[in-house]
């Protein structure tokens, strides 16, 4: 059973729990622009309401991977007028913080710097969407650490061995061994578990006298056959696992019966996409640990925007409406804008108790229309709810479901598969397009010297990271490899020969799918460290400019503005990048000064 309640003490720890606070998400959007910032505020008020030891947060604190300066501005405002002031943090870290923060300049916790004044220590690991990248693998919450705002911990640079460190914490006679790992692509993570590649240390004395806390931001709902981690994978000595990544509020502990730890998934802080999950009430959880005990408080969000969601199969009311009817799209209409209106009316009455609560409510409506129907406007039909819907845009969702053939027993039930709205509930990833479009495609738009996998990888990182010469320096580097393979084997110059040792090649690598990894890190950094090189070959041709520009004393700039020839650096304002007066050359100005 779950353990009993008990009360708070000197040594009860209380622990702020949330992950997927998403900051940024539609922040350029007029009316759900501010959403995340307002209730990223409202757990920190929680958490110093409730005077608790620390917060604790699990991954996706931003919902871009560069968040913008809005953004960042905003979380740091936060932060600082939150976790910032003089009353006294009560536990102590046991451990060598050189181990647990050794990726930080300043490896030890905020609230032990001299220079900081912290009340309220922030302890977080990072998501999929605020992931370490670039040449320095730094991310979002790196800055945050730096500033001495946050504790960014459960970071892994190698993907041959893990190794899980864990902060040891000590209140009083309770002693918390803390566990972070920051996310990882499923498949990979799935893969090391496998091998045994995941290690997660234990304090060398008493190790059974701590409570194992274990944060972790990945798949948990089975998305393939590798694309997720199953709670069996995690060590049976761990009390309890927050689980990150899933957006769905399932944050009462449940207990894994085989592994025998309790799992909570607090789930996110902002609708993020209209989805059965997502329509779940927010949460955020007040976890209190006293020796080997815990218990976890539901603290509902206030300020989340309520979001209503119903699905409509138009066939299930054959008596309201007939395909073969002309005005049949006039009746599914009116049956929507009551069903709708229905929504409004619910939404509305669940405010007026709660004054916090945004005014404009996201309303879905999920239409199947299987059956010989016709979708109406869905542009038209929004119109009407422009001011009394956060969503306009998004209200209706049409889907069908795929007519299902005569089949025999032993045939697959495609049914089942497209069972959901293909916009609902699944996401695509960047790799898998890649791989699906290679197995339709035609023989010759066929890979054949990259493999399908390393090629998605690639594209992933260019699409999602930005990373412009990820692409090209995979092929750079897969050609060059397969070279040297050529010559090593000695093969001569008949082009039959050759593309059969190609093809061999190419099929031995995709089964080794670690030196397939290899070969894409490997690749992935060469793209880094040829963008950095770039940076600073701009840097020092903008130097040259400006020493050629100061020799001359004259600025040369495209817009046209008379220039200064008295060779002391006066000519200075309109030359720095701002728009001139001729409309030729806004955009092209070139940053210089006399």
């Amino acid at each position: 059973k779950f353990p009993v309640l008990f009360r708070d003490d000197e040594d009860t720890f209380k622990i702020l729990i949330a992950t997927d606070i998403h900051l940024g998400y539609l922040e350029k959007d007029p009316v759900r622009g501010n959403d995340t910032f307002v209730t990223f505020n409202e757990i920190l008020d929680h958490a110093q309401k409730n005077e608790v030891d620390f917060v604790l947060l699990g991954g996706d604190l931003f919902h871009e991977n560069k968040p913008s300066r809005k953004t960042v501005h905003s979380c740091l405002e936060s932060l600082r007028k939150y976790c910032m002031g003089d009353r006294p943090v009560q536990f102590e870290i046991l451990s060598d913080q050189a181990v647990n923060f050794n990726y930080s300049k300043f490896p030890w916790v905020n609230y032990q710097d001299g220079n900081l004044n912290i009340s309220i220590p922030i302890f977080s690991i990072h998501g999929n969407h605020d992931d370490p990248t670039g040449a320095d693998a730094l991310c979002a919450l790196d800055i945050l650490s730096c500033a001495g705002l946050l504790n960014h911990f459960g970071r892994s640079a190698s993907v041959e061995k893990i190794d899980i460190s864990p902060i040891l914490l000590r209140k009083g006679r309770t002693k918390i061994a803390l566990y972070g790992l920051g996310a990882i692509p499923d498949e990979r993570l799935y893969r090391m578990f496998v091998n045994k590649q995941v290690t997660m240390l234990r304090p060398k004395e008493d190790e059974d006298s701590w409570f194992n806390l274990f944060v972790i931001h990945q798949n948990r709902s089975k998305h393939g056959a590798t694309n997720y981690i199953p709670e069996q994978f995690l060590d049976d000595f761990i009390n309890l696992v927050v689980w990150g990544h899933e957006h769905e509020c399932k944050i009462a502990p449940s207990q894994n019966e085989q592994q025998c730890f309790y799992v909570s998934q607090p789930g996110s802080s902002v609708v993020t996409s209209l989805s059965p999950g997502e329509a779940v009430k927010k949460h955020i959880g007040l976890l209190h640990v006293k020796g080997k005990k815990m218990k976890m408080q539901k603290i509902a969000l206030e300020t989340v925007r309520t979001f209503y969601m119903e699905d409509i199969v138009l066939a299930d009311h054959p008596d309201l409406f007939n395909p073969d009817n002309p005005k049949v799209t006039q009746a599914m209409q009116a049956f929507c804008m009551e069903k709708v209106e229905l929504m409004l009316d619910n939404a509305e009455r669940e405010r007026l108790g709660n004054p916090r609560q945004p005014e404009k409510p996201l309303i879905r409506l999920r239409v199947d229309y299987t059956g010989g129907f016709e979708p109406f406007s869905v542009h038209r039909f929004s119109q009407k709810y422009v001011d009394r819907v956060a969503n306009p845009k998004d209200i209706i969702h049409f889907f069908r479901h795929r007519e299902q053939k005569e089949k025999n027993d032993s045939d697959l039930n495609f049914g089942k598969l497209v069972g959901r709205p293909p916009s609902e509930g699944m996401t695509l990833r960047v790799e898998d397009l890649v791989k699906q479009y290679f197995q339709t495609a035609e023989k010759k738009v066929q890979l054949s010297l990259l493999t399908e996998r390393g090629m998605g990888e690639a594209v992933q990182e260019f699409v999602d990271k930005e990373e412009k010469d990820a692409i090209e320096e995979l092929v750079k580097f897969q050609l060059e490899k397969t070279q040297r393979f050529l010559k090593e084997r000695l093969t001569g110059a008949e082009e039959e020969k050759i593309d059969e040792e190609v093809r061999k090649f190419r099929e031995s690598r995709k089964k080794n799918t670690e030196e397939e990894d290899e070969e894409v890190r490997e690749a992935m950094t060469r793209a880094r460290a040829h963008r950095s090189e770039d940076a600073v070959l701009v840097a020092a041709s903008s130097d040259e400019e400006l020493m050629d520009t100061g020799m001359k004393g004259t600025v040369d700039s495209d817009d046209g503005l008379a220039t200064t020839s008295r060779g002391r650096g006066r000519a200075r304002g309109r030359a720095r990048g701002a728009r001139g007066q001729n409309s030729m050359a806004r955009g092209s100005s070139r940053r210089g000064r006399g």
